[in-house]
């Protein structure tokens, strides 16, 4: 037996690569018995939101001009791009078709020919130019709004859970400043509510002029210590000297010293007894 080896000046073949592998085996021949069902090969198209965005990806794909929008050649890839949904089975919503029947309206009005006279009509793709560009807008700022920073899309937010922090409050210390200052308030709120009766005096200067007058006589002085009774307190004296200095205003008496710090007399001025009389 003769070894059959591969001769060194051989080009390198390459190996028959495996278009799938099942249970760890390659297999590099389709089985004869395979059934692939005609639905089982599906083309997804672009998605778009509506006919004005389909018009819209038309315009920009060829870089026209959506002022001067050559009406003709839009319609065909339109109603090209219709006949492909069509022939995919996919739903097709009711206003691509009213969009198909507008642009056949627009392209026929365009290749009627115009009276001279009405060459001042307005020009049939006006509307639709309108509404493209207002949709064109509305998609730029939807657009825009979509690119700005989004949480939970572009920006996470972090949260960490708080440890659990006890807080002991203690009371505060009070000190004697601060215990007088509440009496004071204190006593501030109770003057608030104190009540000031007023009472008539007991004693009257009028009467005691009377009591004076009847005590002194006009020949002997009297002394002037003797008017005053220890027993009425300060208010008695007060009223007794008021009625020794309103009687000395009238000149219904006299009062006499013999020295400096000497004894005070007092005594009746001439008539007085029969005044005083009158005048009670």
């Amino acid at each position: 037996m003769t070894d059959q080896t591969t001769p060194p000046d051989a080009p390198p073949q390459q190996a028959e690569m495996p278009f799938a592998v099942v249970q760890g085996e390659a297999v590099t021949a389709l089985p004869q018995d395979l059934y692939i069902p005609p639905d089982a090969l599906e083309v997804f198209l672009e998605a778009f939101e509506g006919p004005l965005d389909l018009l819209l990806y038309l315009i920009k794909r060829q870089n026209l001009d959506i002022l001067d929008i050559p009406i003709a050649e839009i319609t065909r890839q339109y109603m090209d791009y219709i006949g492909l949904m069509g022939e995919l089975r996919l739903e097709l919503a009711a206003e691509y078709l009213v969009m198909a029947a507008m642009l056949a309206e627009i392209k026929s009005r365009m290749l009627l020919p115009r009276p001279v006279e009405e060459n001042d009509e307005e020009d049939p793709r006006a509307e639709l130019i309108r509404r493209l560009q207002e949709y064109e807008r509305f998609k730029q700022a939807a657009q825009d709004i979509d690119d700005m920073p989004r949480v939970g899309r572009d920006v996470f937010p972090v949260e960490l859970p708080a440890p659990e922090k006890r807080v002991v409050k203690t009371p505060p210390q009070v000190t004697l400043q601060e215990l007088l200052l509440a009496a004071r308030d204190a006593m501030m709120r109770a003057e608030m509510f104190s009540h000031h009766h007023i009472q008539q005096e007991p004693l009257s200067v009028r009467e005691r002029m009377s009591l004076v007058l009847s005590l002194i006589g006009t020949d002997d002085f009297t002394d002037f210590a003797s008017l005053f009774s220890p027993e009425e307190g300060r208010m008695g004296v007060v009223v007794t000297l008021l009625a020794v200095l309103e009687l000395i205003k009238e000149s219904l008496v006299e009062l006499v010293q013999a020295e400096p710090y000497a004894p005070i007399h007092i005594r009746a001025a001439g008539g007085v007894t029969e005044g005083a009389a009158a005048n009670e």
